[in-house]
């Protein structure tokens, strides 16, 4: 398999995004993000081959600088999903966030009918390989403490922040 890299700069930070040859957005990485291995590793890990071809990562980074901008909520990128059953209905779940929200774990876990199952999506949440597009960051402790986020936990501030802001600017726009 092939794995196409691209690092843009975005107001949010550079971020690293890979994808297949039909476009599919395969893994993202932030560039100040706290991470075990690199993006590269991960992917070679894998088992992909590695190139550079921003063709391939055209409508991923495309949409991304739309989100920063403040003009995109929602992703229509392809995405290539790697994971359990478990771990892709939680993604899945995690997609149906509305933008400029947060939910809890727990939240969560009632809503796929595992009402105890709060530590599995974090569990499933916290090997999520598109931060951002499959929008982890979204979720928080029962106490609305910051819990984990792969790259930590300023990352997910910054996300959280950036989408709160946006939401409050179009509410504001929209009252006039």
């Amino acid at each position: 398999m092939d794995a196409y890299l691209e690092t843009i700069d975005t107001v949010g930070g550079p971020i690293t995004i890979a994808a297949n040859s039909l476009g599919e957005l395969i893994q993202l990485s932030f560039g100040d993000g706290i991470y075990p291995h690199s993006i590269e590793e991960d992917l070679q890990r894998a088992g992909f081959a590695l190139h550079r071809a921003s063709r391939y990562t055209a409508q991923a980074r495309r949409e991304i600088e739309e989100y920063w901008a403040g003009v995109r909520q929602v992703f229509e990128v392809p995405l290539m999903l790697r994971g359990t059953p478990w771990q892709l209905a939680v993604w899945h779940a995690l997609i149906q966030l509305p933008f400029g929200t947060t939910s809890t774990y727990g939240a969560l876990a009632a809503k796929l009918g595992r009402l105890h199952s709060s530590r599995a999506v974090g569990r499933a949440n916290a090997t999520n390989r598109i931060p951002l597009v499959v929008p982890c960051h979204r979720l928080i402790g029962a106490n609305g403490a910051l819990t984990g986020f792969a790259g930590g936990t300023h990352l997910k501030q910054r996300l959280i922040d950036h989408e709160r802001n946006v939401a409050q600017s179009l509410s504001a726009q929209a009252s006039l």
